[in-house]
């Protein structure tokens, strides 16, 4: 097998990419080959093997960059409605998987000055003020609609909560629109939330989509980590998937990536002449509190002494408090605790292995697999905490891409074969 040797269509075949795509990465070297007679390229399959192994898995966290965007055979991508969008992490992964972004749709100004220089146009009005008629036709829908009213690290009001309710927003539009696959993603806590009328608010989501005009959508839904899919952070989220009951498909979840070297030292070694690579200064209580916590302890190291009272407090009744990211220094070799939108140490692995400091904004935003040419600097999120906000609320780049490359074969490219 290792000496056996494969043609450009073959190749092509066997990556799921066209043959121009395969042509392009031999001429930039990404992909080994020679040519027979001077004429035909040949790619031998040991070096396929070796494309496939090293694509998504072993690679530094900002890997993403060095993704080839998807080509398909036919000449139209699939279209991409985009609602809560934020900026741009779930769009820029699909994006990267060959689908076409024709509307997207975010309230918040800083997410829409990120989204606008990195990815295009977005819609800036509340969901509430979008009609169904103003949203272009479309063949997927995704939303990441807000999480905080379901989220542990929240008051977990839920659908008592009026962001609690934009779900149903999704699905006024999905109803007009009608596209072949939806995709919501939220916070694990939606799992263990009531709906008003005390049923379970994700079996609730799974039966409005499945009934939808009388048509529906075969769903799954699935706890998944980040980690499973090329991300460098701890990360549970529940995504649901439905695919048009017509199309006679049913979604199924990609399967789990190896985690070998992905760990934080990738993600350090920033390059002076990369953006946005600044950080957030910790108040002087907090860096009196790390300086006594080593690469890969948390603050059971600090000496009580050296804790504020409400700290101590804490200490004092440790069996009612549980969090695992609280002023948890990780360490280079280890994967990161979940990156929130506050970026305090109380509630996420901020605090840098080695450093008495906060991870840069650069670095949380490789953590989330951004690429490092995406830049969270523009004339409305100039405030430090604010980028911090929008890449702690983003969805991991390399999640989106897995699923939406496991989409894309399942569905699209499978229905285009099949006509």
């Amino acid at each position: 097998m290792d000496t056996e040797l494969l043609t450009v269509s073959q190749t092509a075949q066997y990556l799921q990419l066209s043959e121009k795509t395969i042509r392009r990465m031999i001429g930039n070297g990404s992909l080994p080959a020679s040519k027979l007679g001077n004429r035909t390229w040949r790619i031998r399959a040991c070096d396929v093997d070796e494309y496939v192994s090293n694509s998504c898995q072993n690679k530094p966290a900002y890997s993403i960059t060095n993704l080839p965007e998807l080509e398909l055979e036919t000449p139209e991508h699939p279209r991409l409605i985009s609602l809560f969008s934020g900026c741009g992490g779930m769009d820029l992964g699909f994006k990267k998987a060959g689908f076409d972004i024709v509307f997207a749709n975010d309230f918040d100004a800083d997410a829409q000055a990120i989204y606008s220089l990195n990815l295009g146009e977005i819609d800036k009005r509340d969901i509430l003020s979008v009609g169904e008629d103003e949203i272009p036709d479309g063949d997927i829908l995704t939303a990441g609609f807000p999480c905080q009213p379901f989220s542990n690290a929240g008051n977990r009001k839920g659908v008592h909560d009026s962001r609690g309710m934009l779900y149903k927003e999704c699905l006024r539009i999905i109803q007009k629109k009608m596209p072949k696959v939806i995709v919501f993603e939220n916070v694990k806590g939606l799992l263990s939330t009531k709906y008003i009328d005390g049923r379970n608010l994700a079996e609730v989501i799974v039966e409005d989509l499945s009934t939808m005009n009388g048509v529906g959508y075969n769903v799954v839904h699935q706890l998944v980590n980040a980690s499973d899919y090329g991300v460098p952070q701890n990360r549970q989220r529940v995504l649901f998937v439905g695919v048009r009951k017509d199309l006679g498909i049913t979604f199924e979840f990609p399967k789990k990536q190896t985690k070998e070297n992905l760990t934080l030292r990738h993600i350090l070694d920033v390059p002076p002449e990369v953006a946005n690579n600044v950080d957030w200064a910790l108040s002087p209580q907090a860096l009196d509190m790390i300086r006594f916590i080593p690469e890969g302890g948390s603050w059971k190291d600090v000496p009580y002494e050296h804790l504020a009272p409400r700290f101590q407090r804490i200490r004092d009744n440790m069996k009612k408090y549980h969090s695992p990211n609280f002023y948890r220094r990780f360490s280079r070799d280890e994967i990161c605790g979940t990156m929130t939108a506050s970026a305090q140490p109380e509630n996420c692995g901020i605090i840098h292995p080695t450093e008495n400091r906060r991870f840069t904004v650069r670095e949380v935003a490789r953590i989330q697999t951004f690429p490092d040419d995406f830049n969270f600097l523009t004339d409305t999120a100039r405030n430090i905490t604010a980028m911090y906000k929008v890449i702690g609320n983003a969805v991991p780049v390399m999640l989106a891409y897995n699923i939406a490359s496991a989409i894309m074969e399942q569905v699209f490219k499978k229905n285009t074969s099949e006509k």
